[in-house]
């Protein structure tokens, strides 16, 4: 798979004239600051938040679900802002925790079995540039306490050292988890939550960037049939509907993958629906919401027990629409996130739906 940079689309002079030779209909979209291909008014005001804050040394925290290019967002805010050294990711989901502290701080020799040498940490390789903490809501209590201080302070300390060293920072960090929550929930401390999000963008997912879909899917076909030598590869307009009509709870990522497999495995240049994975045929997989009967049995009915099995009906199809995406589902719906969550515990709902959207997954 490409690197994130690359599959969030950027649209170049190229690109629009090699769509145009295709007869490619492309909706709209513009070559911002940025490089990020978007015809979305939402991402449209993102990036212009991102322009502003970029020049600026604040933290910014990206929140979003997998796959819609938070990474992506931290180069384009390093990129437009100056700094002269490097940007230095962390994966802070993909670190063991006793290895995380060392990694980011450094150490001195001698400080744990192993150390046979002193190291520089991710915090001074950044100095002068940019920190990018993804999943940084996967951090331990011990570390957010020592990051902590870090943002306070601007001062680092290596395990087993006897003095901090100065670092200029600008500290990124982004996560597809609800920090809000897990506040209250105690895993996150709220000093730091606050600290994080001084400037706070957050992407929408791909199913809510209105034309995306289509502008994506032609943008990395484009990339695939040069690299396969296949200039005239293309979608068909039923292709197009159907992959614009899918939930993509696997957002730009995943929409990716799935142009790259077609691309690879089509047999003409015109990719029919067809030659597209199954569940692309078919649409989303979701029950049916119950249509209402107005005619009620001489016996009577049960009102408080139907009504709850409709609305538990109605939860379930929400979240199942949405790949489990509470916010969104609760949009559906036209409730707060806050009333459909504390719905979804009152009623037990939570294991029977995760059950219910890995077991179609699976089926898939």
């Amino acid at each position: 798979m490409t690197q994130i940079a690359q599959f969030d689309g950027i649209q170049s002079n190229h690109m629009q004239g090699v769509s145009a030779s295709m007869g490619l209909r492309m909706p709209p979209a513009r070559n911002t600051l940025t490089g990020i291909l978007t015809g979305c008014p939402e991402m449209h005001k993102i990036l212009s938040v991102v322009e502003k804050v970029a020049r600026t040394r604040s933290t910014v925290l990206i929140l979003g679900e997998s796959g819609t290019g938070k990474e992506l967002i931290a180069k384009a805010i390093h990129s437009l802002s100056g700094r002269t050294g490097k940007l230095v990711p962390v994966n802070c989901g993909a670190i063991p925790e006793e290895i995380l502290e060392s990694e980011l701080f450094g150490h001195e020799k001698g400080a744990f079995t192993g150390a046979v040498s002193s190291r520089v940490g991710r915090f001074q390789l950044a100095d002068n540039g940019t920190i990018f903490l993804d999943e940084i809501g996967e951090m331990s209590p011990k570390l957010q306490v020592k990051l902590l201080r870090v943002l306070q302070e601007r001062k680092v300390d290596p395990v087993g050292g006897t003095r901090s060293v100065d670092v200029d920072v600008r500290v990124i960090a982004a996560t597809n988890k609800d920090l809000a929550e897990e506040v209250k929930a105690g895993r996150f401390r709220e000093d730091l939550y606050y600290r994080l999000q001084v400037v706070p963008v957050t992407l929408p997912p791909l199913r809510e960037r209105e034309g995306d879909v289509e502008l994506l899917a032609r943008h990395f076909l484009e990339k695939q049939a040069s690299e396969l030598g296949r200039p005239d590869l293309c979608f068909s307009d039923e292709s197009i509907r159907a992959l614009s009509s899918y939930g993509w709870p696997g957002n730009i990522r995943e929409l990716e993958n799935v142009v790259e497999r077609v691309a690879i495995l089509s047999e003409g240049d015109e990719i029919p629906a067809a030659q597209l994975p199954e569940y692309l045929q078919q649409g989303p997989r979701m029950p049916a919401v119950p249509s209402f009967d107005v005619s009620l049995p001489p016996m009577g009915v049960d009102f408080n027990a139907l009504v709850d099995d409709y609305e538990n009906k109605l939860i379930s199809t929400a979240l199942l629409q949405t790949g489990g995406n509470k916010k969104a589902a609760a949009k559906l719906l036209g409730l707060n996130r806050t009333t459909l969550v504390e719905k979804i515990k009152k009623k037990g709902l939570e294991s029977r739906i995760e059950m219910t959207i890995v077991s179609d997954d699976v089926a898939v």
